[in-house]
């Protein structure tokens, strides 16, 4: 027999997953053909051990493989104990066995009492009972492949998820990515895996569009109300990513209609208003809103929204409330450039040209590159 992938890899059939998993990758590196000068031997050594962790490295692979082989040997052990049975017409001691002679009870039977009959062919005829049997064993044989295709299909797309979501907890986003699309493979309607990925699509691949798609098949299915709330708030991301700030509007708001203590749905919902619908009043009330949420949960309000606070009041004339809001923005987060430009933005307006440059200054030495062109024009 050739090499089993046990061989090749260099561990016991019974080997764990994680020194399948460490003898592959010590393999991979030996014998990889980029550190032996292009070699061929080393080339198919190295594929060798490619194709032997595809199968180990995978459980169901692996399982398939194991039953194999033992087949392999079983049927390898029966050819070799065929080999060593010697047959009763064999030698014995260099003198031939005689052949059996045949058993006779008596002479055979005469010419005259040998005698055919031809028998008639009989024409099958199916009744009306047999055509129902016949259909009902290919429906009830159609049911059952159905029903062990759904279980297998459920099966193995509960198995994708879980994994899936084993590489999402560990930051895994790429595995995570396609965990969650082999379980839509088999399971189209699986609302956990539209919905984790349609996160991925909108958050680290940056894909609105194919986000929009997932979550809104998400939606199609049963969620609890926190997981409605949340996919809402997404599509409302997903909205303003596409730039169609009135559609993002509406899907903050259905996540506030489920969840009015959904802290982030209002800080998005005033974003969009202060910043693309132009519409400051309803802003401020959404980033108060916000604020108040953390404050009741026990936590410190997010410094984003008191520094967008800061620029609704700002935007409505209210300067000092602007100008506290911004210090509260600070206090939270106080290396944050576009906070002292703000601040530098409301002085100038108020006139205090000195504490405008010092504010401007201090954004561009934090990074802020907006803030240099106003230094250039305010600060000689």
């Amino acid at each position: 027999m050739s090499q089993t992938h046990y061989q090749v890899l260099g561990v016991a059939p019974t080997a764990s997953a994680a020194d399948v998993k460490r003898a592959y990758r010590q393999l991979v590196v030996r014998y990889h053909p980029d550190k032996h000068g292009g070699d061929v031997r080393y080339e198919e050594q190295f594929k060798a051990v490619a194709a032997a962790y595809r199968v180990l490295g995978d459980a169901g692979r692996r399982a398939t493989y194991d039953f194999q082989l033992a087949q392999a040997l079983r049927r390898a052990d029966d050819e070799r104990r065929q080999q060593q049975y010697r047959p009763a017409g064999q030698h014995v001691y260099g003198v031939p066995m005689p052949p059996p002679a045949p058993l006779r009870t008596r002479p055979p039977a005469s010419s005259r009492e040998r005698h055919y009959q031809s028998i008639p062919r009989q024409r099958v005829r199916f009744v009306r009972r047999d055509w129902l049997l016949t259909l009902a064993f290919f429906a009830a044989t159609a049911l059952f492949s159905l029903a062990v295709k759904a279980t297998m299909d459920r099966v193995t797309a509960n198995a994708h998820y879980r994994r899936g979501l084993a590489a999402y907890g560990r930051s895994d986003f790429s595995a995570a990515y396609l965990a969650f699309g082999q379980t839509l493979d088999f399971r189209t309607d699986a609302a956990g895996a539209l919905r984790r990925r349609g996160e991925l699509r909108l958050l680290v691949i940056h894909d609105p569009e194919g986000a929009r798609t997932d979550l809104q098949a998400a939606l199609q299915q049963e969620n609890p109300p926190a997981v409605r709330s949340q996919l809402y708030y997404y599509l409302g991301r997903c909205e303003t990513a596409l730039g169609h700030p009135p559609q993002a509007d509406a899907q903050y708001s259905q996540a506030l209609a489920i969840d009015s203590v959904f802290s982030a749905a209002w800080l998005a919902r005033g974003q969009g208003r202060l910043l693309d619908l132009r519409r400051p009043a309803a802003a401020l009330a959404d980033f108060n809103q916000s604020l108040a949420q953390a404050q009741a949960a026990g936590q410190p309000g997010p410094w984003r929204a008191a520094q967008l606070r800061g620029l609704a009041l700002a935007t409505l004339g209210r300067y000092p409330e602007a100008r506290a809001a911004y210090e509260a923005a600070l206090l939270a987060h106080p290396r944050d450039g576009q906070t002292h430009f703000l601040l530098g933005r409301l002085a100038q307006h108020l006139g205090d040209a000195p504490a405008a440059c010092e504010f401007f200054r201090r954004s561009l030495e934090l990074g802020y590159a907006f803030a240099a062109a106003a230094y250039e024009q305010s600060c000689p």
